[in-house]
């Protein structure tokens, strides 16, 4: 039993010889949980997960024994917890609207009863391996729980439980360790959260992260084990691209997680997501989502564990072979929360205030991204999506040029883009994606096999014509040719019809990869016939005024992802509309050659 020294905010320095690193311990009369992050002699220097007013010297402190861990079971999906995964339902419960400090309530709910079914291998007198399945029970109506041994645990079975009903307080299997040692096994384990879980092996996966948003999918795709970031400053629309990942993402299992963002927006979350239906299944989107809620006004330090908590929940499902996608929103919030706790401790402050280990903290958190073979031999992934608030959208700022160095496909938002109303506001000159070639060869087998030559066509164009626009605002449109007028206004009609997407909208909220490339494939088909009418010395204002242009436009919201038959009947209106118009003037043209 040791005793506080002394209260610096979160920062508590308590005297106890045998205290070790990062071990969780409990302080004053309240019991407020903390974790040991500094050793001198026998003193240690204790960040606490809640508020410590209050707390004086000399109150009494007890280690635990054990570092900051979660517990990983059957009865996570469709909760809500808060930074250090407590159910935020049942402290409301307990302590109303307020979180009471010193709460010590399960992650897992003790009393519910689960029907396990043991794997066919759980029997006696086999080997069990660390990270082995022991048996499974239907979590949620779409999601089978499979019920992983501890990573740490190996030795000969000795006893396990038959199919029934059992808590995750019950013993369902005991193994027989070295030195004739019995350890027991229930439906749940702990894991440390600055831990990565250990896994068979790591592979590259090129099947994308499908999330039915155009901009991401089409031009700066994702794949399933990837990491990508999403930087934008304030009224962007970080929020609403992240909720749509979530909601129409391809994954098995979705993780959310608020870190240090404004209270308002986590509640229209918190508060949203329970209303969602899955499109994948029709149900409830809960059944496959765990939700982390700390907002800024939840205490700093628990701000800062939110973020592993979290990964090592998606870390968990990986294991047990489902894709798992999880947003963090946002790594700005949580890498305040370092520099805070850093500047109390008196570390030396690099750029702008951060502490030195910033980069290899955010690497590290990163890292633990990836497509792997688990040890029970299961496959399966974790997506890393890490929302960033650059102050004043300055996207030189330190927390992201770092992250842009680690993070392979990046969606930067833009606040001139938002501004005028076009969602998703991600800037296709400043975004880019590592994924393209590998996820080109997903493409190839399973859409379409122009899709990379469709996608760098459309970039280029995109590129071109915002070089274009800058001479247009320093010279005017009477500087460009007929070609360059013709390049923009189609990559007009690009922005709208296929690079602008309505999250509201009940058709166009989600696009399948099939519907994607046709319009955009019809788009370019439209330009490329187009620019052939324009070197015949067809005016640009006649093909811009053409009736069906607004048609296209509106082809996304009136074209459903199950009959793409109405692109294809416009596609050959079109051709037919300018293959007349092209004979036209060949023919005009001809007549004037002979006069």
């Amino acid at each position: 039993m040791g005793e506080v020294i002394e209260v610096n905010g979160p920062i508590v320095s308590i005297h106890q010889p045998g205290i070790r690193n990062g071990e969780q311990v409990k302080i004053g009369e309240l019991g407020l949980v903390g974790e040991v992050i500094h050793i001198r002699e026998k003193n240690a220097l204790v960040q606490v997960y809640e508020s410590t007013e209050s707390v004086r010297p000399g109150e009494q402190v007890l280690g635990l024994g054990h570092p900051l861990s979660v517990e990983l079971g059957p009865g996570m999906l469709g909760q809500i917890f808060d930074g250090v995964q407590r159910p935020l339902y049942q402290i409301m419960q307990q302590s109303g609207e307020s979180i009471s400090r010193g709460l010590d309530i399960k992650a897992l709910d003790r009393a519910k009863k689960w029907h396990f079914i043991p794997h066919p291998d759980l029997l006696v007198g086999n080997h069990l391996k660390g990270g082995a399945e022991l048996g499974t029970v239907q979590e949620t109506e779409t999601i089978v729980h499979h019920v992983l041994a501890p990573p740490d645990c190996e030795g000969e079975i000795v006893e396990h439980a038959a199919e029934g009903e059992y808590s995750v307080e019950e013993i369902i299997v005991r193994v027989k360790g070295r030195k004739d040692s019995i350890r027991e096994l229930k439906m749940y384990h702990k894991w440390p959260v600055r831990q990565p879980r250990p896994y068979r092996s790591r592979s590259n996966s090129n099947e994308p992260l499908m999330t039915g948003q155009r901009i991401l999918d089409t031009f700066f795709p994702l794949l399933k084990g990837g990491k990508a970031a999403v930087p934008g400053p304030f009224g962007a629309g970080k929020t609403m691209v992240q909720q749509q990942i979530a909601r129409w993402a391809n994954a098995d299992i979705v993780l959310y997680v608020g870190c240090g963002e404004r209270g308002n927006e986590m509640v229209d979350i918190l508060q949203s997501f329970p209303e969602l239906t899955d499109p994948h299944s029709g149900r409830t989107l809960m059944e496959r989502t765990l939700l982390v809620g700390n907002t800024s006004n939840m205490p700093v330090v628990a701000r800062e564990a939110s973020i592993y908590v979290g990964v090592t929940m998606a870390e968990y499902y990986r294991d047990q072979g489902y894709d798992v996608v999880m947003v963090a929103d946002s790594t700005s919030r949580w890498a305040e929360a370092l520099r805070e706790v850093a500047g109390r401790l008196g570390q030396m402050p690099v750029e702008e205030g951060y502490p030195a280990y910033l980069a290899s903290r955010l690497a590290a958190f990163y890292e633990r991204a990836g497509t792997v073979t688990s040890l029970s031999g299961a496959e399966g992934s974790v997506s890393l999506i890490g929302a960033v608030s650059p102050p004043g959208g300055d996207f030189s700022e330190p927390v992201t040029s770092h992250t842009k160095e680690i993070i392979r496909t990046f969606w930067a938002l833009s606040k001139s883009l938002a501004d005028a109303r076009h969602y998703p506001s991600v800037s296709w000159l400043e975004s880019f994606t590592d994924y393209a070639d590998r996820a080109a060869e997903w493409w190839a087998e399973n859409i379409n096999v122009n899709w990379q030559h469709r996608r760098q066509q459309a970039l280029a164009l995109l590129s071109d014509a915002d070089e274009l626009e800058r001479i247009v605002n320093l010279v005017g449109p009477e500087a460009l040719s007929s070609t360059q007028r013709w390049v923009l206004e189609c990559t007009d009609l690009i922005k709208e019809a296929v690079l602008q997407q309505s999250a509201l909208d009940e058709i166009d909220s989600y696009c399948s990869p099939e519907k994607q490339f046709e319009l955009l494939d019809s788009m370019l088909d439209f330009y490329e016939q187009g620019a052939l009418m324009v070197d015949l010395g067809v005016p640009v204002e006649q093909l811009s005024e053409l009736p069906f242009i607004g048609e296209l436009k509106r082809l996304k919201s009136s074209v459903t992802n199950d009959d793409l038959t109405p692109i294809e009947n416009y596609r050959q209106r079109i051709r037919e509309t300018l293959d007349r118009m092209r004979a036209e003037y060949s023919q005009q043209r001809e007549a004037a050659a002979h006069e």
